[in-house]
């Protein structure tokens, strides 16, 4: 690559990067029961939980589809992470890049 098309593809990388941190990505568990909503830098916006899956005598379980929501949004927002920087760099390895 040479410099005019690094400061393009930085250009763009720059650009899908702002889209990306205003995309919201939902992860969930519990069949449904828990859901979390995170932004693409990883900012947790939302968290929905049903009634039905408050067991008052065993929180447990409700932390447990709270950390899985938590790791399947976040999962989520990695993935598009990655997909952008694959469709920027053509699948070439730049270091620093997420």
């Amino acid at each position: 690559m040479n410099m005019r098309e690094i400061m393009k593809a930085q250009q763009r990388l720059q650009k899908l990067q702002e889209e990306l941190e205003q995309s919201q990505f939902s992860g969930s568990a519990g069949g449904g029961a828990v859901t979390i909503t995170m932004k693409g830098n990883y900012e947790i916006t939302a968290i929905k939980i049903d009634p039905e899956a408050v067991n008052p005598e065993d929180i447990g379980e409700l932390e447990t589809m709270l950390l899985a929501a938590a790791k399947d949004a976040f999962s989520k927002v990695a993935e598009a992470q990655q997909k952008m920087v694959t469709t920027i760099t053509g699948g070439m390895k730049i270091p620093g890049l997420f």
